[in-house]
């Protein structure tokens, strides 16, 4: 594991990489309230397998890129970045792998940008019209949003809420379902100033409290990995992300398995990952 920075402008970002500096570029987003150690099996496993593998610790998230504007946190910018991080690596054409809010723009980049993916493969999120149709639609998903409309409408107040009681709030959000050692670096991490308030504006920058991001139809080769125990993302939005992608496309349930699939069902996912990306490495 080789730890590098990205610099993309006035922003410099920490990743982590893995494998040849020759082999194919796989990018890695994480999600909130993660890092991109929250990828460390499935890098591990990418390095062995020969790609080139970088996971970024993205806006907000990293030092050297936490701009104070919530506007600088459009999912625009976010997808920006996100190509510039592949073009930084010599990626042409990539496979991008993501988690939670980084499936969010991973979904927005493919819809925009289909000819720079060699694949896709988006663990626990939906595609976003997927998903925002769900929240009009399925009581339930929108009650699993409630937490969504607290960090947009209290500034302030949300991140003293989240980071309550020493911060167990927070480790409560990972139910259990990720290491010790890891919620403990995420929670340090969080609870340093300006990184709480840099991750929520990822949700202030969306428009609407139901996350109506404009993200298009997808061509790409798309995995979708989904646990059917995700306390955040329900089943609804899951089943008809299959109407969003017009490419070859596999959706698969794991039994069982959380919200936090990087970190908890690495042994399922990266068997998956190996499988697709092999599959699609022209």
């Amino acid at each position: 594991m080789e730890s590098l920075t990205i610099t993309l402008g006035e922003h410099v970002f920490d990743a982590l990489a893995a494998g040849p500096a020759d082999g194919d570029l796989v990018l890695l987003l994480h999600g909130y309230p993660e890092f991109a150690d929250c990828w460390t099996e499935e890098l591990t496993a990418l390095g062995a397998a020969g790609y080139r593998a970088v996971a970024v610790d993205q806006r907000g998230y990293s030092p050297g890129a936490r701009p104070t504007s919530v506007s600088d946190y459009t999912v625009d910018n976010l997808v920006s970045d996100a190509l510039g991080f592949a073009d930084s690596q010599g990626g042409g054409r990539f496979h991008l792998v993501a988690h939670d809010w980084g499936g969010a723009v991973a979904w927005t980049l493919a819809g925009a940008h289909s000819d720079r993916l060699k694949s896709l493969t988006v663990l626990a999120t939906p595609h976003p019209q997927a998903l925002h149709a769900a929240v009009q639609s399925d009581r339930d998903q929108y009650e699993k949003f409630a937490y969504i409309r607290l960090f947009r409408g209290n500034v302030g107040g949300a991140e003293q809420a989240v980071l309550a009681d020493n911060g167990n709030r927070l480790r409560a959000a990972y139910g259990g379902r990720v290491s010790e050692e890891l919620v403990e670096r995420n929670v340090k991490r969080l609870s340093e100033p300006g990184v709480l308030t840099a991750a929520l504006n990822w949700y202030r920058a969306v428009a609407t409290d139901d996350l109506d991001i404009p993200a298009g139809r997808v061509s790409a080769p798309t995995l979708f990995v989904w646990g059917s125990e995700d306390q955040a993302l329900g089943r609804t939005a899951a089943e008809a992300t299959k109407d969003w992608v017009d490419g070859p496309y596999r959706f698969v349930e794991l039994a069982g398995a959380s919200h936090w699939l990087p970190e908890d069902s690495a042994d399922k996912v990266i068997p998956l990952l190996l499988e697709h990306l092999a599959a699609n490495k022209d």
